[in-house]
C-alpha cells in the first residue's frame, strides 16, 4: 500500500474511533438517571422540617457520577432559573449540575410562615437533599451564590466530610462586614442626591413605595448587581427576581439593599474557615455588592483554596462576566480532578 493512502487510512481510522468515543461520552453524559419514566431527570424530593413533610424541586443536567454540582440560589428566595446560563457551559465539559428550588421558593412548597425562614434549618435541608441524590465526598461539589454562598459556608461548617469541594460565589463570610462595606463603600459611588432619596424612602420604611426601585435599579442594580443594559437583562434572570419569595427575602435579609437587616444581620463564619479542609474556589467580582478584597482574604484562610476575580462582573458575574466566571469555575474542577489541589 502506497505511503500516502497508509497514511489517509490510519487518519481515517483515528477520527473514526475519536467519533465514537466522543458519541459514548455523550451518551454517558445524557443516560438517564434513574429508570422507569423519563421526565427530564426532574426529582422532587420529600424533607421533614419540624415534624412536616414539604417536597423540593430538583433538576439533574447531565450524568457524571464524579463531578456534581449542587447549585444554592441567592436572595434569600430567588428560585435556580437564574443558573440557566450554565447549559451553555458546563455539558461540553461532561459536568453535571443539579438546580435545586429551596423551600419557600421556585417550585418548591411554600410553607408561607416565617418560622421556617432560618439558616439552621435550610442547612439540615441541604443534607436531607444531599442524601437524597445520593451525593458524597467522591463527587460532590455545592456552589452557593449569595445568600447561597451563606447556605454553602454553614453547611461545609457542619458537614465538610461529605464534600469534594466548595465553591462560594460572590458572597463574604461576615454579613456585619457586608454591612460595612455597603454603608461605607457602594453608598459612596451612588450620586448623594440618589441617595439621600433612597434613604429617605428607607427612614420612612416605605419600601413598597415605587419610587424606592426606580432609584434603585438604575443607580444600584445595574451598577452593583448585574451590569448589563436593564433593558437587555437576561430573561433567566429576570425570571427568577420575578418569582422572589419577599417575606423570605425580607426576613433573612432585610427591606433594604444597603447591607443586611433580617435575621442574618449578625452571621460571621470569617474565624472559622481556617478549619475547611476541602478544596475550595472563592469567587468575587470588581463591581461586587460584596468586598472583593475581603473574598481574596477569605481564599487565604482557608488551606486548599483558589480565588477567582471576575474584572469585569459584578454581582451577578456569571451573566456579566461569562468567559472569567466559568473559565474559572471549569478550570477549578479539572484541578480537583486531577488531584491537584
Amino acid at each position: 500500500m502506497p505511503h500516502k493512502l497508509l497514511l489517509l487510512v490510519i487518519i481515517l481510522i483515528s477520527f473514526e474511533c475519536k467519533r465514537q468515543v466522543c458519541n459514548n461520552n455523550i451518551k454517558e453524559y445524557f443516560a438517564p438517571k434513574e429508570s422507569g419514566l423519563q421526565n427530564g431527570n426532574v426529582k422532587e424530593i420529600v424533607i421533614k422540617s419540624y415534624d412536616h413533610e414539604f417536597k423540593v424541586w430538583t433538576k439533574t443536567i447531565g450524568n457524571n457520577p464524579s463531578t456534581r454540582i449542587l447549585l444554592l440560589s441567592g436572595g434569600p428566595g430567588c428560585s435556580h432559573e437564574y443558573f440557566e446560563c450554565c447549559e451553555s457551559f458546563l455539558p461540553a465539559e461532561g459536568i453535571e449540575f443539579i438546580y435545586y428550588d429551596q423551600l419557600g421558593t421556585g417550585y418548591s412548597d411554600n410553607p408561607k410562615d416565617t418560622v421556617y425562614w432560618n439558616l439552621e434549618r435550610y442547612v439540615e435541608e441541604v443534607e436531607q437533599v444531599r442524601k437524597a441524590l445520593k451525593l458524597d465526598h467522591t463527587n460532590f461539589y455545592l456552589l452557593g451564590h449569595s445568600w447561597g454562598g451563606i447556605l454553602a459556608m454553614e453547611y461545609a461548617s457542619k458537614y465538610q466530610s461529605n464534600l469534594k469541594a466548595l465553591i462560594i460565589s460572590d458572597m463574604m463570610a461576615s454579613c456585619p462586614k457586608y454591612g460595612q462595606y455597603a454603608k461605607e463603600v457602594l453608598a459612596k459611588k451612588l450620586d448623594p442626591k440618589i441617595l439621600d432619596s433612597i434613604k429617605s424612602i428607607e427612614s420612612r420604611k416605605d419600601f413598597s413605595n415605587p419610587k424606592y426601585m426606580e432609584l434603585l435599579m438604575p443607580n444600584f442594580y445595574n451598577q452593583f448587581i448585574c451590569r448589563i443594559p436593564l433593558k437587555d437583562w437576561p430573561e433567566p434572570m429576570k425570571r427568577s427576581f420575578d418569582k422572589i419569595n419577599n417575606s423570605l427575602y425580607v426576613t433573612m435579609q432585610g427591606p433594604s439593599e444597603f447591607g443586611i437587616g433580617g435575621n442574618l444581620i449578625h452571621w460571621d463564619r470569617s474565624e472559622d474557615l481556617k478549619n475547611y479542609n476541602i478544596p475550595t474556589l472563592i469567587i468575587g467580582a470588581h463591581y461586587d455588592t460584596m468586598d472583593p478584597l475581603y473574598m481574596e482574604w477569605m481564599s487565604k484562610q482557608i488551606k486548599r483554596s483558589n480565588f477567582l476575580l471576575c474584572k469585569n462582573g459584578s454581582h451577578m458575574c456569571m451573566w456579566d462576566d461569562q468567559e472569567a466566571y466559568f473559565g474559572g469555575l471549569i478550570q477549578f474542577i479539572k484541578t480537583v480532578e486531577s488531584k491537584k489541589i
